[in-house]
Order: C-alpha cells, then sequence, then structure tokens
C-alpha cells in the first residue's frame, strides 16, 4: 500500500489504533539542526532535500525543500498567549516544519499547511508524501503551482519534543493480544499491561501530560500560521486533523481562509460513542469486503465465505499461532490487526485474502507486512513514538472514563452487534481508563465568522464513519458536505470529481454546491 491509504489514525489507540503515511519516521531528535525561533520569532529555514529521500525514498518533481523549528508555549492560555501559572508555564515545545515550495510555482496563494491524523501522525511526512506528484499519491500541479505545501509534526510527534514512554517490547504485546480477551484472566492481562504503560508515562512526564492535548496543538497551529507569514490559514487536515483543525476554526475562525476535512470526527461523541461508531464502521466495511470476495472468487481465494475464513483464521491463531521465518508468532492480535489495515484501501482486501489465505497454509508473512504496515513496526521490532503520542493526545482529550465493569459489559454486548470489531474497540477504552493524567477537553461549538470549511466524507470509511461527516458539519454551523460514494478512509485527491471540487475549493474558495455526491470511481 501507499500513500494516501493508510493516511489517519483510528481514534482509540493500541486496541485499535490506525496509519498514516507509510514514510519512515525519523527517530527522536533526527530532523532540522538549526537553533528554534522563539515563541513569536521569525524560523530559519535551511534546505533539507536530504528529508525527502530519508522519508519518501525520492523527491517530488521540481520541488525544493526546507526546514525550520519553532518554539511554542508549553501552555497556551485563553487569551492566546503563554500561560502563567501551573504546569508547564514558562517553558516551550520545539515545533518541526518543512515546506515543500514548487520551482514552477506561479500566483502563490501562500501555504497549506497539512495534518495526516492520529493522532500521532507526522505532518511532516505527510507534506513530503502530498509534494511527490499526483503519479505518486500526491497533489494536483494545480495545488503545488499556487501554494508552499507545509507540514509541522504537533508537539509530543515525531520531530517535535516527542513524548516516549512506551517501550517497543510493551507495543509487540499490546498489538498481538487477544483482541477480544473473553476470560477474566485474559482481560485482567489487558488492564495490566495498560496499568504498567500508563504507570511508566506517568512516571516520566507527570503533571506535564494535560499539555499534549488538541487545544494546546491548534494554538500551535495559529503560530505555524504566523512563521509562514500567512494572515489567514489554509489547511488540509485528514482523519483526526480534522478535529484538530476544527478546534482551530472555533478559537481562530477570522484567520480561516480554506479549510478541508477529509475523514471527519465527531468531536461531540463520548470515548464510549466514538468506539461503537468505529465498532460499527469496521464491521461495515468488512462486510462490503466479504461480498466483494463472493462476487470476485477469482480474486479471493478466501471465497465464498471471508467472513468465516478469517474468524477462523484468528481463532486458530489464538491456540496455535504460525511462526514465522524469525521466529515471531502470529498471534490473534496481529492477524486481526493486518485485517484492520486491510480495510483502509479498497485496492487492501485482495492483499487481505491472499495473506489469509497463506497464513492457512502456514505463512505468516503477508499478515505481517499488513500489521506492520499499519503500526509502523520496522523490521527490527522498533517502533516510531506515534503510539507514546497517540496516547498521550487520546487520553489528555478524553473527559470521560468508563469504569473496568463498563468497558467488560460493552466488550459483551458489541461481540453480538459487531462480532469481529466490537470487543476490540471496546477493550481499546481500557488504555485511557488506566492513564494517570488529568484531561485537558477541547472545545466543541460553532465556528462562528469563519469561512464555509469543506468536509468531505467517505460513505465506506471504516475508520471515521461517514456520519461523523455531516455532524462536523453541522456542529461547526459553517461546514460544506462533500460525499464521496467510495471505499477505505479518506477520498482525496483519489478520484476526479472529488479532486476538483476540493482544488476549485483551495485555489479560488469556490465552496461546492450542497449534496454534490462523487462516484466510486
Amino acid at each position: 500500500m501507499s500513500w494516501p491509504a493508510l493516511v489517519g489514525l483510528v481514534v482509540v489507540t493500541l486496541a485499535v489504533a490506525g496509519c498514516t503515511s507509510p514514510g519512515a519516521t525519523p527517530r527522536a531528535g533526527d530532523g532540522d539542526a538549526s537553533p528554534a525561533a522563539p515563541p513569536g520569532g521569525t524560523p530559519r529555514w535551511r534546505a533539507c532535500p536530504e528529508a525527502a529521500e530519508e522519508i519518501a525514498g525520492r523527491r517530488g518533481p521540481d520541488m525544493r525543500y526546507e526546514c525550520a523549528r519553532i518554539s511554542v508555549p508549553r501552555r497556551w492560555g485563553d487569551d492566546g498567549r503563554a500561560a502563567t501559572a501551573g504546569p508547564g508555564s514558562g517553558e516551550t515545545f520545539e515545533i518541526a516544519l518543512l515546506r515543500a515550495r514548487s520551482m514552477k510555482q506561479r500566483d502563490r496563494i501562500g501555504s497549506l499547511v497539512v495534518n495526516p491524523g492520529g493522532p500521532g501522525g507526522s505532518g511532516v511526512d505527510t507534506a513530503v508524501h502530498l509534494s511527490l506528484g499526483a503519479q505518486f499519491g500526491g497533489l494536483p500541479a494545480t495545488v503545488t503551482e499556487r501554494f508552499d505545501i507545509v507540514g509541522f509534526d504537533p508537539r509530543g510527534v515525531s520531530r517535535s519534543s516527542p513524548v516516549e514512554c512506551v517501550s517497543d517490547a510493551e507495543l509487540d504485546d499490546s498489538f498481538g493480544y487477544d483482541p477480544d480477551p473473553e476470560s477474566a484472566a485474559a482481560f485482567d492481562g489487558l488492564v495490566a499491561l495498560n496499568q504498567r504503560i500508563g504507570r511508566s508515562c506517568g512516571t516520566r512526564y507527570g503533571d506535564q501530560l494535560p499539555l499534549y492535548g488538541t487545544e494546546q496543538a491548534a494554538r500551535d497551529m495559529d503560530a505555524v500560521r504566523a512563521a509562514v507569514g500567512d494572515e489567514k490559514l489554509t489547511y488540509l487536515g485528514y482523519s483526526y486533523g480534522s478535529l484538530l483543525g476544527a478546534v482551530y476554526a472555533q478559537l481562530y475562525p477570522q484567520r480561516v481562509r480554506a479549510f478541508v476535512f477529509d475523514g471527519a470526527v465527531d468531536p461531540r461523541q463520548g470515548v464510549v460513542a466514538a468506539s461503537e461508531s468505529q465498532a460499527r464502521g469496521f464491521e461495515r466495511a468488512f462486510d462490503n469486503f466479504v461480498r466483494w470476495c463472493a462476487d470476485h472468487a477469482d480474486r479471493c481465494p478466501v471465497a465464498p465465505d471471508a467472513r468465516a475464513a478469517v474468524t477462523s483464521a484468528i481463532d486458530r491463531a489464538r491456540v496455535s499461532p504460525v511462526r514465522g521465518a524469525d521466529g515471531r508468532e502470529a498471534t490473534s492480535g496481529w492477524v486481526f490487526y493486518a485485517v484492520v489495515s486491510s480495510l483502509y484501501t479498497e485496492q487492501g482486501w485482495q492483499e487481505l485474502a491472499r495473506a489469509v489465505d497463506r497464513l492457512a497454509d502456514g505463512d505468516p508473512a503477508d499478515v505481517f507486512r499488513l500489521a506492520d504496515a499499519y503500526t509502523g513496526r520496522r523490521p527490527d521490532g522498533a517502533y516510531s513514538n506515534l503510539f507514546d503520542a497517540n496516547l498521550a493526545i487520546n487520553c489528555a482529550d478524553e473527559d470521560e472514563k468508563p469504569s473496568r465493569q463498563r468497558v467488560r459489559e460493552l466488550q459483551s454486548r458489541w461481540r453480538g452487534t459487531y462480532p469481529l470489531f466490537g470487543p476490540a474497540l471496546a477493550v481499546g477504552m481500557l488504555t485511557c481508563v488506566e492513564w494517570p493524567g488529568r484531561p485537558d477537553p477541547y472545545p466543541t461549538g460553532r465556528a462562528d465568522g469563519a469561512p464555509p470549511i469543506l468536509v468531505v466524507g467517505t460513505t465506506g470509511d471504516p475508520a471515521t464513519p461517514y456520519e461523523q461527516t455531516p455532524a462536523l458539519a453541522g456542529m461547526l454551523g459553517v461546514g460544506r458536505v462533500l460525499t464521496w460514494d467510495g471505499e477505505g478512509h479518506t477520498a482525496y485527491p483519489q478520484t476526479a470529481c472529488v479532486t476538483e471540487a476540493v482544488d476549485a475549493y483551495l485555489v479560488d474558495l469556490t465552496v461546492p454546491r450542497e449534496g454534490l455526491r462523487c462516484p466510486a470511481r
């Protein structure tokens, strides 16, 4: 799979988390080495063509790459200035930026700031991938020749003062764990794992944990706007990036030029509602895969009953996991995440069918390839800090903490309603249940004073189900819905209809007509 197939992260982490662009994410400390500009200062940009090579293995045609860093207050006050009291006051985070500028640029409009979702995805990586050109799934020349493409790693993510408190072994244990731990002992084992992770992060960051929430990151985004010299912000946010952008639009409605949210998150959903929404979305996408298999048996080796084949593969892995050539075991968790990974794009369906078929023959290589593309696990078993950041941000945002008993009840109930994904989404709530940090919830209201904001939804989206698209548009009060009758997570720039509508909006501020629907292909 390639960008933008694996863009965006699922809302609930570790039990079901998700994917961003598959480019390599440098370890903490890598990236731009120039000093960070102080809060409100002008960044010092330096040429960094090596960044594109490291992230994507290539550079975009006729593209120049520059990197910089800015400093932001660790804690912003409600007035948009550095807080003078409380945890983090007087201290700063460093935010990494990358700018891709076409050498064919003409009639420059400004910067298009991008975020891939997560939370925990790297905007620096995303800017590189989007700069590669349409032939590699990037942005069309219509956009790249009018805008600088600017990515930033949000606070706590990758190169921006990264959160690092979950070990590679703990991540392996989390992803490999039974997605539906039915026995009391198995459930308690997952609770204990999440408690260990919570203690580790609490010990390391203490009262700083709430500083990684979305509202603080949205205020950082206004510092990014100022750093690139734009009076008003033009923004493209995928998945969780829609939530980040929605919070910005509420805080700074007069500074919005054009915002595109692709794969919308409904900010008003609590953790239980959000988890059930995703269970419903993944189950619906899996049903679509099952129907595709039945209709395309020549391309689906697990036809005619793909659901039975996948369910049986997970059940067998619980008692007798297949061991790979390197000794790694394809436990039920890894098989489950291979399924999740494949549902992010319709092209992944055939890969899933092949992986399950080969697993039955004793070869888990394709299962691991799919699962590792999703989790970002490297061949040496190391991870980036994506899931450390995902935990810190999600749990800072969430002020609803269901009890363990409530989680257990939902696990049982959702097993009947969403048999493959319901239990995993239920137990996924344990991560924030066992989290030590105080919450810092973001605002959920209208963006009065902002211009129309384009909210793009895909009817077959598993991770941000389509129902959240009109919900977000309605909450903001200025949202305009664009629907893609397609499969997978996010839509732009995958089809001509969606691409033309979004491009016209970004470049000319032409808002698509109300109710516009784009065909699958």
